[in-house]
């Protein structure tokens, strides 16, 4: 399937995708904490900030926490910064943490502690881009937004553009795609948008493809063009051991797990190479998730 079909998508060629996938959404969907209706919008946008580059399962027992601690935006905004990066644990990308505080503290302050529900309004707060104030307005509001995060590209490009992999990054004729593919009506794109994100995560995964469980295997425009290989860029896995992320975790670890101040030298001994640990220190400090003081003290942002 050429490009000038799939992003000209008639309503007929989208609609035929609709029903099959959110009928096997709705039979196989994971009972998640932030699906609930009890989750409301700040426990949707929680979960969004948390789930980025990071899988379920690590996610549900921070997820949990955090929601019991701070059960609406301005109990986190009350807080330290430092207190959200320390909540956050071994997440990873720990910058997220103070994004969503700074989130927190701007629906407290413009919104009167209430996420809003307009999308200019969503996309407005610090630390909020395209991708989640469109999964926050669809998933929490019931709107009709297209909401393309990487499991949703994935099964696009396979579906419709008969491609194994989409682009490295979102391009203008995927955002195109994606709006053509949209229900007209509200809440059937508000349930297309959590249908085929979690066909992507549970079926048509980026390490392999169970087409025998996919409820639209005999209409996927790559299956039926045989599969062909993926001819972009080569995809390599990222990689953690060593790298400057590694010493970034190890001594914000030391941070979390202190309750005051922490010398130098306590940071000196979590990495051996000096050169690599200054330099992730530094990041840190520049990213505002590390606070020098004086006499050689690092502490949490307060």
């Amino acid at each position: 399937m050429t490009d000038t079909t799939t992003t000209d998508l008639v309503p007929a060629d989208a609609a035929s995708l609709h029903g099959p996938v959110i009928a096997w959404f709705d039979q196989h969907a994971r009972d998640l904490p932030w699906r609930r209706p009890e989750a409301g919008a700040w426990g949707v946008m929680v979960s969004e900030f948390m789930l980025q580059q990071t899988p379920v399962n690590r996610v549900l027992p921070v997820y949990e926490q955090w929601l019991a601690r701070w059960p609406r935006p301005a109990d986190l905004a009350a807080e330290a910064p430092g207190e959200a990066v320390r909540a956050w644990g071994r997440l990873g990308y720990p910058r997220r943490a103070l994004r969503l505080h700074g989130a927190a503290q701007a629906i407290t302050e413009r919104h009167g502690g209430d996420v809003p529900s307009d999308h200019a309004q969503l996309l407005a707060l610090p630390g909020i881009g395209e991708y989640t104030a469109a999964a926050v307005a669809s998933f929490a509001y019931g709107q009709r937004h297209a909401v393309l995060d990487t499991n949703v590209r994935r099964v696009f490009a396979r579906a419709a553009t008969g491609i194994q992999y989409p682009p490295t990054a979102t391009t203008a004729a995927e955002r195109k795609l994606a709006r053509a593919l949209l229900p007209d009506d509200e809440s059937t794109a508000s349930r297309w948008a959590a249908a085929s994100m979690e066909l992507g995560a549970l079926v048509c995964t980026a390490r392999s493809e169970e087409c025998g469980r996919c409820p639209i295997a005999d209409r996927c425009a790559w299956r039926l063009a045989g599969k062909p290989a993926h001819e972009g860029p080569a995809r390599r896995g990222q990689t953690y051991a060593g790298t400057d992320r590694q010493v970034r975790g190890k001594l914000l670890a030391v941070l979390r797990e202190a309750r005051g101040p922490v010398p130098q030298q306590s940071l000196d001994a979590v990495w051996h190479e000096p050169v690599q640990r200054a330099r992730a220190l530094d990041g840190l400090v520049a990213d505002g998730l590390v606070e020098p003081l004086a006499d050689g003290l690092y502490r949490l942002p307060a």
